[in-house]
């Protein structure tokens, strides 16, 4: 039986979501399938033993009652890893070359495809490079930032616009602004997680999500929308309002944008170099009709109220077996990587 590792926590500030995400998956793995080991990593980054209630994960009860391991304890412990870690530390490649260097199979991107998503100024470059289409943005950084005039990015760009960390998932230190007086604080704000910034034009759009399972030939969930409790989907919309958020899945869009997101979801996967699962995000202009990439999530939310189980579940894969794929195409890329005649 696979020694599957469930590795959670971290040291993001997306550390309870990854909580909440772990618990909901270990709970639906076929534990005849697998031997799930839980595996947390701590806010001040120790790694740790569990072998106590799923719910105890999610409480953040695991912590006091688990017992604390090397890293170069985890090759004896688990066969395949399966980080749910959320935002730095976690989905920015850097899990992924640990993973490598201890050679140890894994689920999801590896570390080109994990680094590029995470960075969203990046990962707009390398859409732009590849033609598809995304909002207009502008990007500064912090020491930059300490010798230019606000009027800069004003004249760049029409309000309102979202200020963003380039590094940061959840929508965690994004703020919407909607004119110049409250730009220069907004863009403070992010400073504060990050030392590189984005600015993009503000899109009166609605949200889609398509989710993406494969590594050569890509499987694609069906195309569902987030109306948000909040103005727009920001952290507590997503994780903390008790499900308020509406996901409509399908999403009742016209037959041809449906099929254009999907081309585009396939299309920003494979720009980056993505691998396992993913979920791709667009906005969908309101007068326009036009499809623009938001982002791609190499770690999406597994949660109860995530969009990326439930649009598989509506394409047919219940979410055990959608766990079931991901660690088939994490082994798959593995013995792929490691069987070329070069090595």
């Amino acid at each position: 039986m696979i020694r599957l590792g469930i590795i959670f926590g971290g040291r993001s500030g997306e550390h309870e979501v990854s909580l909440m995400s772990s618990t909901s998956a270990i709970k639906a793995i076929d534990k005849s399938k697998f031997d799930i080991v839980m595996i947390g990593i701590t806010k001040d980054g120790r790694w740790k033993l569990f072998e106590g209630e799923p719910d105890d994960v999610e409480n953040g009860k695991w912590e006091s009652l688990s017992e604390e391991i090397k890293i170069s304890d985890l090759k004896g412990l688990i066969d395949f890893a399966f980080p749910i870690l959320h935002g730095t530390y976690g989905e920015d490649g850097t899990i992924q070359g640990l993973f490598e260097m201890l050679d140890i199979p894994y689920s999801g991107c590896g570390v080109l495809a994990s680094a590029c998503a995470m960075d969203k100024i990046v990962a707009k470059n390398l859409f732009d490079k590849a033609g598809i289409l995304g909002s207009d943005y502008i990007s500064t950084t912090e020491e930059s930032f300490k010798n230019e005039d606000v009027d800069r990015i004003c004249a760049a760009l029409s309000f309102p616009v979202f200020v963003k960390p380039a590094n940061m998932g959840s929508s965690i230190g994004i703020v919407k602004v909607a004119r110049k007086e409250e730009l220069e604080e907004a863009i403070l704000e992010a400073f504060k997680y990050d030392s590189r910034v984005i600015i993009e034009k503000g899109i009166n759009a609605r949200e889609l999500e398509v989710g993406v399972i494969g590594n050569h030939k890509l499987i694609l969930s069906e195309v569902g929308e987030i109306v948000p409790s909040a103005e727009y989907y920001d952290y507590t919309a997503k994780y903390f309002d008790g499900g308020k958020s509406r996901m409509i899945v399908p999403a009742q869009i016209k037959p041809e944008t449906r099929e254009k997101a999907l081309e585009l979801a396939a299309a920003s996967y494979r720009a980056l170099d993505c691998a396992g699962f993913a979920r791709c995000d667009f906005l969908l202009d309101k007068e326009t009709e036009d499809v623009y990439i938001n982002e791609i999530n190499t770690i999406p939310g597994l949660t109860k109220f995530s969009m990326f189980p439930i649009l598989f579940q509506e394409a047919g894969v219940p979410y055990g077996t959608l766990i079931e794929r991901i660690v088939e195409f994490g082994y798959e890329r593995y013995y792929s990587k490691n069987n070329r005649k070069a090595n």
